[in-house]
């Protein structure tokens, strides 16, 4: 589907980058001779043709080679967005905070209310070819939504939001089997979770309510790499979803929103930049 590879292409240049970085390497470290016999192990021969890199040949490459193989790959997690919405962080200029962090958006702290905001911004900037801040998508929600500002925004909003961006969504409530959710998280491109203290406090504490994106599924392990706009030591952490499918706030009226897809021509926004007062990480290119 169109749609899904657009959403995707930015995950896809980090993977094509480092086969071609294994390429360069491999190439460059190991040149072959014809019917060349290799000892590995101490006592296994294998003969290497003309050409062939074999498991052999890596298992005799040297190690500082393997560092620096290691230091040349991407992760598919350098290309998640993961912005911080309070006044702490930027304080402290952590990375992925903004000066917004401190600023009031019709009468009230965006600090105290940008989850959603924040949420929103790193899925589009992540799954996209485009990029914004969390205050961008604050101003369009209000723009193309009956959203009235200066507060939380709700599913039903955010949904509205998400789909004039290109995004096929669906909300959900907490299903009563844990392996349903996995299913759902691991066929969504994102997903935004509502997680609360009072339904399970072992990994966020005094948290009444607080929106965060999951990314990167991991079936090996349960895992989630994890964007927290609330909290700088949860964020860009891999996380079980045993333990958001605990904290999920189920008072509320939906609990999660999967992201399906994303289609590049019905994104009615394609804002290009994400330029403001941010700390803007390294990794992450204007």
């Amino acid at each position: 589907m169109r749609g899904k590879r657009d959403a995707r292409d930015k995950r896809h240049f980090l993977v094509m980058s480092a086969l071609a970085i294994l390429v360069i390497i491999l190439g460059l470290g190991f040149e072959q001779k014809e019917e060349e016999t290799i000892e590995t192990n101490g006592t296994r021969t294998v003969t290497v043709r003309d050409g062939a890199v074999t498991d052999a040949a890596v298992l005799t490459a040297p190690s500082v080679q393997s560092a620096s193989l290691a230091e040349a790959l991407p992760s598919p997690e350098d290309g998640i967005y993961s912005f911080l919405q309070g006044p702490k962080s930027w304080k402290e200029k952590r990375e992925w905070s903004g000066k917004w962090g401190k600023t009031f958006y019709d009468g009230k702290s965006f600090g105290a209310f940008g989850c959603g905001f924040c949420c929103m911004a790193n899925i589009y900037s992540s799954l996209t070819a485009y990029q914004c801040l969390p205050t961008d998508i604050y101003k369009y929600a209000k723009k193309v939504t009956y959203y009235p500002g200066g507060g939380a925004i709700s599913w039903e909003q955010m949904k509205a939001t998400l789909s004039k961006l290109g995004f096929s969504t669906n909300l959900h409530r907490k299903p009563s089997s844990y392996e349903k959710f996995c299913h759902q998280i691991a066929q969504a491109d994102a997903t935004l979770v509502l997680v609360s203290s009072s339904n399970d406090d072992s990994y966020w504490k005094n948290t009444p309510g607080h929106y965060v994106t999951l990314f990167l599924y991991d079936s090996k392990d349960e895992t989630v790499f994890l964007a927290d706009s609330g909290d700088p030591d949860h964020n860009r952490q891999r996380v079980s979803c045993k333990t958001i499918y605990r904290a999920l706030k189920i008072s509320s009226d939906y609990h999660y929103l999967t992201v399906e897809d994303y289609d590049k021509e019905k994104d009615q926004w394609r804002h290009k930049s994400a330029n403001g007062d941010w700390v803007r990480p390294d990794a992450v290119k204007e």
